[in-house]
Formats: structure tokens, C-alpha cells, sequence
């Protein structure tokens, strides 16, 4: 269906096999993801502008990860559900465009979870570490973290690409076929090597995982006042990180479970699971963190409610705070404190 979860043993002209037998089906599965898709897309937008129109939000280190995290999860929700489409269609496309497409999906795929972890390290500093965070998560360094997780997110299906160049021939690249990413893995071991690396990384984020959540709840339960108010909220906010992740995960061994679904020779149930993922692990996945820090984050709640109320023609690109005089979309005193 799209080019990082499909099934590893459905490739190119085998996957027109897999569509079923019932248009009434497909046309309806089709619509329901159109209807799930979009309202996302456009909440990500919708976020993604008050991000940029709000100055004091580019200048924190949590929230200029969120946005990455929200532009990732944007285009890949575009380019899934053009594989979607595709997949409704019955399009075959040239491997020399759907290589670099399942490259682009797969690096897109894994910046989210990278991201949600760079935030949960960001949130840790900001709890264990209060005095140091301004020091250690400053723009410029936040930067560097970003261009980091990009990196890594890209080096994997890259280097998925070097090993398929050294067993094909150029006239593979003219080829047509249905885009799934396992146009990528021509060989058993490839395919078992990308197991291995998925669960290598799986355990490399559980350690993470566990030393943050664990020192946050340390400082937690000894903490007073308002610092024990500020570590329990992040500790809530480590607990959603934790679920994110752990769809993420889900999605990345999805291929590998549809696989086992197709032993069973039963096409409606392979439909119905790799359905059911693509929902689940694709889509509701990245519909958490807006949760988490659209509307959860007491600044960027109160943005969103001032820009989603108010009329964004009325505002000037370089003006620092919304107009409070005549407006009456939400009170005053809020937006002075929430927008300061």
C-alpha cells in the first residue's frame, strides 16, 4: 500500500493479486482513509503555521522539535496516502521513481519515533537538569540535534540502496511495478539483515526509554511545589512518548506480521490486517502529537486557540503579539500570559 509497510512478500506484479475481489470493499476502504487522512494533514497544517507565525515558540528547543516532528509526519501522510490511491488504481510506476520514493517514505517513517526520542532526552534535561537546559538544548545545538536525527533517519534505506545496486542490473530501473519497499530487498539476507537492525534499534530505544522515564519519576517523588508539579507533567508527557514509540514500533514490524498472514492463503484476511495497519500504525500513530504538545502545552494551546478564532489576515508577519484591543476571541489576561 505504501512504501514501508508493505509486505515482504508481496512485491511488483504479485501485489495486483492482492486487491480482492470486492470493488465495494476497496472503494469504501478507500473513502474511510480519505475521511481519516485529511482532518490530520490539515491539523498538522493548521499547526505547523502558528509554529512559524509565533516567534517565542521558534526559540524553545521542545517545540522546535515538535514542528520537525509535525513537517515529517505531514509529508509522509501525503506520500502514504498517494500510495493509497495508487494502490486503488491499480498504478504500476517506473522503479526509477519508486525507489526514490520508498527512500524518502522509509527515512520519513523513522524521523517521527527518531524525533519523539530526541524529545523525551529534551524532556529529561529539562526535569533532571533545570539549570543546564537553556545551556545544553540552546536553538543552535537544537539545530545540530535535527540535522542529526535527519541523517540517521536517511542512512538506513541508503544504505539498502547500495546493497541493491550491487545485485541489479540497470535495466531493473525501466521496469514497472506496484511501489512497495521490498523493490529494495532482492535478497533473503537483506531482508534478515533489516529484521536484525529493526530489533537492534527497538532495544537501543527501550534503554532510553527506561533511564528518562525512570529519573524522571526519581525526581518526581522527591520533588516539592511547583517542581514536583512541572517533573509530574513531564512525566505524563513521557508516558504519552511512550505509547507513540510503541505504535511506531508496531508499524515498523507490521511487514513482518502481514507476512505471516499471507502463509495463511486467506486474501480477505491479509486485506483486513494490512488494512487495519495502515489505520493503526500509520495514521493514529502520528495523531498523537498533537496531543501531546498541540494542545496538552499550555503556550501552544493558547496559540492555536487564538490563531483557529481569530482572523489570520488581521495579524502582520513581524507583529510579536495579536492585536487585544477589539478583539474578543478569547481573554486577555490569557493571551498575555500564554503569548508573552
Amino acid at each position: 500500500m505504501n512504501g514501508s509497510s508493505s509486505s515482504p512478500a508481496v512485491n511488483g506484479s504479485a501485489q495486483r493479486g492482492l486487491r480482492g475481489n470486492d470493488p465495494v470493499r476497496l472503494h469504501v476502504t478507500t473513502a474511510v482513509a480519505q475521511a481519516i487522512v485529511w482532518p490530520f494533514v490539515l491539523i498538522d497544517l493548521f499547526m505547523l503555521l502558528v509554529y512559524v507565525r509565533r516567534r517565542v515558540l521558534r526559540l524553545e528547543a521542545r517545540y522546535i522539535l515538535f514542528a520537525q516532528t509535525l513537517f515529517a509526519d505531514v509529508v509522509f501522510l501525503l506520500l502514504t496516502n498517494f500510495g493509497l490511491i495508487s494502490y486503488y488504481v491499480n498504478l504500476l510506476v517506473p522503479m526509477a521513481f519508486c525507489v526514490p520514493l520508498c527512500i524518502v517514505m522509509d527515512a520519513l517513517a523513522q524521523v517521527s519515533p527518531n524525533m519523539i526520542l530526541a524529545m523525551c532526552l529534551e524532556r529529561y534535561v529539562a526535569v533532571c537538569m533545570p539549570l543546564r537546559h537553556v545551556d545544553i538544548f540552546t536553538p543552535h545545538r537544537t539545530i545540530l540535534l535535527i540535522v542529526a536525527v535527519w541523517f540517521l533517519s536517511f542512512m538506513r534505506p541508503l544504505v539498502d540502496l547500495v546493497i541493491l545496486l550491487t545485485y541489479i542490473a540497470e535495466s531493473y530501473f525501466h521496469t514497472m511495478a506496484s511501489c512497495s519497499y521490498e523493490v529494495l530487498l532482492q535478497q533473503g539476507w537483506h531482508m534478515m539483515m533489516r529484521g536484525n537492525v529493526y530489533i537492534l534499534k527497538l532495544v537501543f530505544t527501550v534503554v532510553i526509554l527506561c533511564f528518562t522515564y525512570g529519573s524522571i519519576m526519581h525526581v518526581a517523588r522527591r520533588a516539592s511545589g511547583d517542581n514536583k508539579q512541572a517533573a509530574s507533567k513531564g512525566q505524563r508527557t513521557m508516558l504519552l512518548h511512550v505509547l507513540q514509540l510503541f505504535f511506531c514500533t508496531l508499524e515498523a514490524v507490521s511487514p513482518f506480521i502481514e507476512a505471516r498472514v499471507l502463509e495463511l492463503r486467506d486474501i480477505n484476511i491479509f486485506l483486513i490486517v494490512r488494512y487495519f495497519d495502515f489505520l493503526a500504525f500509520h495514521i493514529f500513530s502520528r495523531a498523537i502529537s498533537p496531543l501531546i504538545y498541540g494542545f496538552r502545552d499550555e503556550k501552544f494551546h493558547f496559540a492555536l486557540k487564538y490563531y483557529a478564532c481569530c482572523k489570520l489576515n488581521h495579524i502582520s508577519s513581524q507583529q510579536e503579539g495579536p492585536p487585544l484591543g477589539k478583539d474578543k476571541c478569547t481573554n486577555k489576561k490569557e493571551l498575555q500570559t500564554a503569548l508573552k
